[in-house]
């Protein structure tokens, strides 16, 4: 298949990318380079920079003959959607609906959409696809208003699509033979962050809340390693293409949490650093507990993550950061 991947260099879009190729599909990444990196896209595929909003832009891309779509192209940070509601409102969800539209008009019924764990109220068990709705933060609703719209697209015209929401994407990849890593600026997630005080880039970390209902009474989240993630949308943009009618939505995690505090002693094992922190107050919008349960995509489509371990996810990301100290270098 000649697939478009929108977002195709940031870190999960780069790394699917890859695997992407591994698996022998042809590949065009679409990015404005807003928040990726022209380096980390493979040179095997072919990078246009672009903007998803601009329709103009985009039917001269499908004119390509595109196959199917991987989205990712989107803004991701949970407490920066809450202070530029309009930003995130504008470009998650009214540059996607272009670029869903543009796809249907063009003739291409199979997209990959990247979703998220946000879109769930937070429980102190794994989340299913059935699982209460109800973000809080604007960044799960974007991504929330996003899977609707698919919906109506799939009423509408038939629009074949699958929904992944994912849980905590981590570590670094070597698919492909380059090693790839998270490089976000500014870095809000938490592994990097902990990485970065132990490559002296910083002073301490900060855990912000030590009350909420969880048993140390940090936050407690599904770390997944990048390349299972990866994994899992090759899985499914396979799928979809071989099927007649498709709405699909699937959990992406390892079914089990790990807390702020385990996050980083494990660093502090992996890394021989004493890690120094520091007791900060609750940010608005992060919920206490997300843990996925991913049965429904193993069964389904037979995924299966081999990398479940948050010290295997830890020492892969410690590797690019340790030979990467100043991320990408465009």
């Amino acid at each position: 298949m000649k697939i478009l991947v929108s977002g195709g260099a940031g870190y999960i879009g780069s790394t699917t990318v890859s695997h992407l190729l591994a698996a022998g599909h042809e590949v065009i990444v679409y990015d404005n380079l807003s928040r990726g990196h022209r380096a980390a896209v493979p040179v095997e595929a072919e990078l246009i920079v672009g903007d998803i909003g601009d329709r103009a832009h985009l039917d001269g891309v499908f004119a390509l003959g595109i196959d199917a779509i991987i989205h990712f192209a989107a803004l991701i940070e949970a407490g920066e959607s809450m202070k530029k509601p309009a930003e995130y409102i504008q470009n998650n969800v009214g540059s996607s609906t272009t670029l869903i539209d543009a796809a249907v008009a063009n003739g291409v019924d199979n997209i990959v959409f990247s979703s998220s764990a946000a879109v769930y109220a937070s429980q102190d068990h794994p989340l299913h696809e059935d699982s209460a709705i109800q973000p809080v933060n604007l960044y799960g609703q974007t991504k929330r208003m996003v899977e609707e719209i698919l919906g109506w697209y799939h009423r509408l015209y038939g629009l074949k699509s699958c929904s992944l929401r994912y849980f905590n994407a981590s570590g670094a990849s070597k698919q492909g033979g380059e090693i790839r890593g998270e490089n976000h600026q500014p870095e809000t997630h938490l592994i990097p962050l902990v990485l970065q005080v132990a490559l002296n880039q910083r002073e301490s970390i900060s855990i912000f809340g030590d009350d909420y209902p969880t048993p140390d009474g940090t936050n407690v989240r599904d770390y997944i390693h990048i390349d299972d993630l990866a994994q899992a949308h090759v899985k499914a943009v396979e799928a979809l293409r071989d099927e007649s009618d498709a709405l699909w939505v699937y959990n992406l995690g390892n079914g089990f949490g790990y807390s702020n505090l385990e996050v980083i002693e494990t660093v502090r094992q992996i890394t021989g650093h004493a890690i120094p922190t520091v007791m900060a107050q609750r940010r608005l919008g992060d919920g206490a507990i997300l843990v996925a349960s991913s049965e429904k995509i193993k069964k389904e489509l037979g995924w299966k993550p081999l990398y479940p371990e948050l010290e295997a996810i830890i020492a892969s990301a410690w590797e690019w950061h340790r030979t990467h100290p100043q991320g990408y270098s465009g």
